[in-house]
């Protein structure tokens, strides 16, 4: 399974019915109004992914949103900042949620602004995406949007360039707002954040091909995705089901390499490689110390 949503999933699963508007995006450039959009109905499980690109949205309804290790519940109008190395997913609680949304990858904006999204406090490391707006500050965000839309069907030589204008204009009206502390729900985080460590683990599995490597090996690499401390995931997961975080890593490596020994020709040094190991010798380590036996004799059992 595929460890990143793309521009090109997103199209492909999320909006399969609209593909007229994937080929109107400006480079890695779209916008959409909500209502004309028909996503996938029936479906409140919280599944969480991590994307290769931004999103701001502009919405209108009643929503949970899961982000990271909390939950955000919005009854009303909010403009949110998606990170896309944060794994996110709403839930929908009303019948019709009314708005817009874009998506850009981060070339889009720092190829003409100096330094990077992630420095800005709605992207930031832990910082609070959410900003809930009363009704003249949601007339006025939907105009920026209504003039996106506007720009992308335009024959404009420099759209591009006017769309970014657009975008950090965006920005600074929610930079000059107070993000809505209230909002962030930690009820049951420990559950949620254990979810969501599983889901991050699971994700980089099935190891398919010689070339793909397993490369969230840690518990602090695990943490750095989530924007949580270490210690704060070595014991939320150690809290909701009694082991270890370096317990489940291992326990889904040695699980994977026993696949690759029995079900592939590759040699030990590749296997070895695509797990993550720098040594074949660090892999026969760790293997004989969760089996019991070398991978060779593991491989002819």
């Amino acid at each position: 399974m595929a460890e990143i949503e793309t521009l090109e999933d997103f199209y492909r699963h999320k909006f399969a019915g609209v593909a007229s508007d994937a080929q109107k995006a400006i480079g890695d450039f779209n916008a959409f109004v909500l209502e004309d959009i028909s996503t996938p109905e029936g479906n409140s499980t919280v599944e969480y992914a991590r994307r290769d690109f931004f999103k701001i949205s502009l919405v209108t309804g009643s929503n949970l949103y899961h982000y990271a290790d909390k939950t955000i519940k919005i009854d009303g109008t909010a403009l949110i900042f998606f990170n896309p190395q944060v794994p996110y997913k709403m839930e929908c609680a009303s019948k019709e949620n009314r708005g817009f949304f874009c998506i850009f990858k981060e070339a889009f904006y720092s190829e003409k602004l100096r330094g990077s999204l992630n420095d800005l406090p709605m992207f930031t490391i832990g910082g609070k995406p959410c900003y809930i707006l009363d009704e003249q500050q949601k007339e006025e965000v939907s105009v920026i949007f209504k003039k996106i839309i506007k720009e992308m069907e335009s024959d404009y030589k420099y759209k591009r360039d006017l769309l970014l204008n657009y975008v950090t204009e965006m920005i600074h009206y929610a930079l000059k707002l107070e993000p809505t502390e209230n909002l962030y729900h930690t009820n049951d985080a420990n559950a949620r954040i254990t979810a969501v460590f599983s889901e991050l683990l699971e994700r980089q599995f099935p190891i398919v091909s010689a070339e793909q490597r397993f490369n969230m090996r840690s518990a602090k690499d695990f943490a750095e995705r989530l924007f949580v401390h270490v210690n704060h995931l070595n014991r939320a997961i150690k809290e909701t089901t009694g082991k270890t975080t370096s317990y489940y890593i291992a326990n889904r490596i040695a699980s994977e390499a026993k696949a690759l020994l029995k079900h592939t020709d590759w040699n030990i040094s590749e296997i070895s490689y695509c797990l993550g190991f720098e040594e074949p010798s660090h892999f026969n380590n760790f293997f004989r110390k969760h089996t019991e036996l070398s991978p060779s004799k593991y491989r002819t059992a």
